[in-house]
């Protein structure tokens, strides 16, 4: 059975991980850390999962936080992985991060991640940087389940933008010139901690975009295309705050390369997730949206092409909590410990 620990327990992420492990056949929660509510139940701080996770939220520096795990979870802000993850290597773990501490291999592009979202830009371990890998299964999975021990979890928009364009960009299919991810999510997305902006009144009937001057998931997405492509990518990206909880709704474009068909689109998508079991391909008929995704770690893409004006248009739809973060990690934690990357995860959501 697979020890699990949770840094950050409190947090979103941190009770999706909680959710899920109690379910896993192969796993079980061996310690719930966080720097708040330490010493409550994790069921007094979410109500729903009394009789299911009673176990108490554990100080950073108690015993049974220091205690060895088989596998970390670091569902905690920027910053915190970098400081203490070689700690849980040493002792055995395999660590997943939910932050950006992990998400580059180097300290040079790691620098410019935190520039943009003013932290300082020097990594606090940049000799760990090359061992990681970026967590996205479905790009990535040779890499993460062949004895890795660190991975860096993508960002929930970074998800929903790659799994949209990257079979377009190794298949060669669009202008490279011209990509655009239009991103739009729900108010989780803005974590737990409380603030003005995300303040009840301040968020109903009310939709914005923000970080015009350059999101920090921008670099996940360029990263990964570019690796794809085999050269520099940039996108046009703009994120934008809708009054819902949870869901990503991205619509992606690009202008096709001549000759490129419908058909050939279609067969390029089809081929890339043919051993991808949590993507799911529509067409444009398809009468779907973010509550088909809720709960899951599925990511449902409406691949279409407008002919038209001869651009190719994804919808992408994902819950940033699971397949954005939670669900997501899981996956990764399934494929360290060679175990079917479904396991715990393949159910249904709840609808409506």
């Amino acid at each position: 059975m697979i020890k699990a620990k949770i840094v950050g327990a409190g947090g979103y992420g941190g009770v999706g991980i909680t959710e899920l492990l109690m379910r896993h056949p192969e796993a079980r929660i061996a310690c719930l850390v966080d720097v708040t509510d330490v010493g409550s139940p994790m069921s007094a701080l979410y109500p729903h999962l009394a009789g299911f996770c009673d176990m108490k939220v554990s100080a950073p520096d108690s015993p049974e936080a220091q205690a060895p795990a088989d596998v970390v979870f670091f569902s905690t802000p920027d910053g915190v992985g970098m400081q203490l993850a070689e700690a849980e290597l040493k002792k055995g773990a395999r660590v997943i991060d939910y932050s950006g501490d992990f998400r580059f291999n180097d300290a040079e592009t790691y620098a410019e991640y935190a520039r943009r979202i003013g932290r300082d830009p020097a990594h606090k371990s940049p000799h760990l940087l090359p061992q990681s890998v970026y967590g996205l299964a479905e790009l990535h999975r040779a890499q993460i389940g062949k004895g890795q021990k660190l991975v860096g979890n993508p960002g929930c928009f970074a998800v929903s933008c790659l799994l949209g364009l990257s079979p377009a960009i190794r298949n060669g299919l669009v202008d490279l010139a011209s990509l655009i991810c239009d991103c739009k999510t729900g108010v989780s997305g803005a974590g737990k901690k409380p603030a003005a902006s995300f303040h009840y009144p301040a968020r109903y009937d009310h939709m914005n975009a923000y970080r015009l001057t350059g999101h920090q998931h921008v670099m996940e997405v360029e990263r990964e295309l570019g690796l794809l492509a085999g050269g520099p990518v940039r996108v046009t990206f703009t994120a934008q705050v809708v009054p819902t909880c949870r869901g990503i709704l991205s619509c992606l474009y690009g202008t096709l390369r001549p000759g490129v068909t419908p058909a050939a689109v279609a067969d390029a998508y089809k081929a890339f997730y043919a051993g991808s079991p949590f993507v799911r391909l529509y067409d444009r008929t398809a009468a779907i949206g973010t509550a088909h995704v809720r709960g899951t770690n599925y990511g449902n893409l409406i691949v279409d092409v407008d002919e038209r004006t001869n651009r190719l248009r994804v919808v992408s739809h994902i819950d940033n909590l699971m397949k954005g973060q939670a669900g997501n990690a899981l996956q990764n934690m399934n494929l360290l410990f060679g175990l079917p990357e479904t396991c715990g995860l393949d159910r249904a959501g709840q609808y409506p």
